[in-house]
């Protein structure tokens, strides 16, 4: 059971969660038979791979993925803790290298390059720049960043990201970067869940005001996995994004920069404001 090819990663946002695990409360939204990540591919167009972070997976297995699902199918893929957090972004580079070689098996099926960083990394310009420089040469690919320490909260660190083409990630909740400070839709939104992190849900209401946020290619993902939330919220947004929604959809085909001016997102992102 196969879903029907009526939207592309061009004319629609990647709506995604964290990992493919369903859970029994949503079950009957997917086909019985097949893997959890071919069952998932047949709803989802995308998914973000959080394993990455913790351990190492041979490249047979990111080729396995990759086989398992349709050829417009993305994954993100999350950056090793060893990166951003033991080495704290700093001699970074035989690392990365090999965390792209493992990687490279998804070929055209990956996506964005999640860079996470912890709530103790401050903004340093010499030493970002030299990060950022690195990673670049080594991948053309999109990367984004999620960043946690108040010191990013300058236009020094959005010109360096911009520098790179490294996109921020907005997230909710939101600790350095809100809505308010994109002029043009993000390219990636986490959504970890408030207000327990990680494990609450998302009402009907705030996902159709989340909505909004989004633009055509964009990601979103819902990452409040813990308690099992996260499936059925990506569930409603897939619904609330549709074509054939009673909302407006307007901005699956529009300019990203006019979005702004005719949204305004639900209070947990804050203001969104015209480019």
């Amino acid at each position: 059971m196969m879903k029907e090819q009526t939207r592309t990663a061009h004319d629609l946002p990647n709506i995604a969660t964290a990992g493919w695990s369903i859970p029994k409360t949503v079950k009957e939204r997917f086909p019985l038979q097949g893997s959890s990540l071919s069952r998932y591919a047949s709803v989802f167009d995308a998914t973000e791979i959080n394993s990455t972070f913790y351990r190492q997976h041979k490249p047979s297995t990111f080729a396995r993925w990759a086989e398992s699902v349709p050829d417009g199918f993305r994954f993100s893929v999350k950056i090793p803790q060893e990166i951003t957090h033991t080495r704290m972004m700093k001699e970074i580079g035989d690392p990365f290298d090999s965390f792209l070689k493992d990687i490279a098996p998804l070929a055209e099926k990956r996506g964005p390059l999640l860079c996470q960083l912890p709530p103790s990394l401050a903004f340093d310009p010499a030493h970002m720049e030299a990060a950022c420089r690195m990673m670049r040469d080594a991948d053309a690919g999109p990367i984004v960043m999620e960043v946690r320490h108040k010191s990013w909260a300058s236009d020094e660190a959005v010109a360096l990201l911009k520098k790179y083409t490294f996109d921020r990630v907005l997230a909710d909740p939101p600790l350095i970067w809100t809505a308010e400070d994109f002029t043009v839709p993000a390219r990636y939104v986490r959504l970890h869940g408030k207000p327990k992190i990680y494990y609450s849900t998302y009402s009907d209401e705030e996902i159709r005001s989340l909505s909004k946020l989004l633009s055509a290619g964009s990601w979103c993902v819902f990452d409040n996995t813990a308690s099992g939330a996260a499936l059925n919220n990506a569930l409603t947004m897939v619904d609330s994004c549709k074509p054939d929604s009673n909302d407006d959809v307007s901005f699956r085909h529009a300019d990203p920069k006019k979005v702004l001016s005719r949204h305004k997102a639900s209070s947990m992102f804050g203001k969104l404001t015209s480019p």
